[in-house]
């Protein structure tokens, strides 16, 4: 089927570019779109869902939070979302209650900072409610097979849930944290947005380790993985310490220049203040760092 393939090649165009990106992509990005030479935008130039004309079903929806349609994330983990104005059973509603139909696949944007999208793709619409003028959306093409995703059992809902919290809630985080630090490593300034994280101060394991900008710090996967693992520490003033072990260590140019040289650096900040790492959290974290590893 054609419309299936070449929905396919978009949404493996939106992975692989937000990828690149650092897990997001700019408004500009999806309105010029090309697919063999012809223009196709991936999002509505002013509404939050994009139906092109010459797709049966639609092609990508936006969730914004606290926008004007009532769209709400379940206690179950999948996403409730509104119909679009006007007749339920035509427009945008058909196109999407196509989707239900033919189990076509299609791109949920979550839009939190104005013209960034954080996509989760592929998505599946799962039930229809026409009575609450809502659809129920699931982030796994499993809940397609499900007979009433409405009501799922318990193991189906702790699968739903972390799913979404690895699909969704993590890589919002991420886009988050890395517009907050201009998509640069805190520690070394690395600014090639696929090879940073959105690393915790507080591990979100913590029910204190909120997905919060404050609990974060953008960081290159080397210095994630330093800081995971106790091999790096920064102190509340934001200082860079450096294990004693790995300070002594001789070894490659990667070890003095990205790691032993950092010791004692101050990271890079976000310019908003209310984005900065919380001291508290640091603090924290330095402590545990200084017992393992001071």
């Amino acid at each position: 089927m054609l419309e299936a393939a070449l929905r396919r090649r978009i949404i493996d165009w939106v992975v692989e570019r937000s990828e690149a990106n650092g897990g997001f992509l700019h408004r500009d990005e999806l309105l010029d779109f090309h697919l063999d030479g012809a223009k196709l935008p991936i999002v509505d130039y002013s509404r939050g869902i994009r139906n092109p004309a010459a797709f049966e079903s639609t092609l990508s929806i936006i969730s914004t939070p606290h926008g004007p349609y009532d769209d709400a994330e379940s206690d179950d983990g999948l996403l409730h979302y509104a119909y679009r104005d006007g007749d339920s059973w035509s427009g945008d509603n058909r196109k999407l209650r196509n989707a239900l139909s033919t189990g076509m696949p299609l791109i949920l944007f979550r839009k939190e900072i104005p013209n960034i999208y954080t996509p989760v793709a592929p998505v599946y619409v799962v039930d229809d409610y026409p009575e609450d003028r809502q659809f129920l959306i699931a982030l796994d093409e499993s809940f397609t097979f499900v007979p009433d995703p409405g009501h799922l059992s318990v193991p189906q809902k702790e699968y739903a849930l972390r799913l979404a919290k690895q699909r969704l809630h993590q890589p919002v985080f991420r886009t988050r944290v890395l517009l907050a630090y201009d998509t640069q490593c805190a520690v070394c300034q690395l600014k090639h947005g696929s090879l940073l994280d959105a690393a915790h101060i507080v591990a979100d394991s913590d029910e204190r380790g909120i997905p919060a900008v404050t609990n974060g710090l953008a960081l290159c996967k080397i210095h994630h993985a330093t800081y995971d693992q106790n091999m790096m520490g920064i102190d509340a003033d934001y200082h860079v310490v450096i294990a004693l072990d790995l300070l002594e260590e001789i070894d490659g140019p990667m070890l003095k220049h990205g790691l032993q040289e950092m010791h004692g650096q101050t990271i890079n900040v976000p310019r908003r203040r209310v984005d900065r790492p919380d001291p508290e959290r640091l603090a924290e974290r330095f402590a545990t760092f200084t017992a393992l590893r001071g």
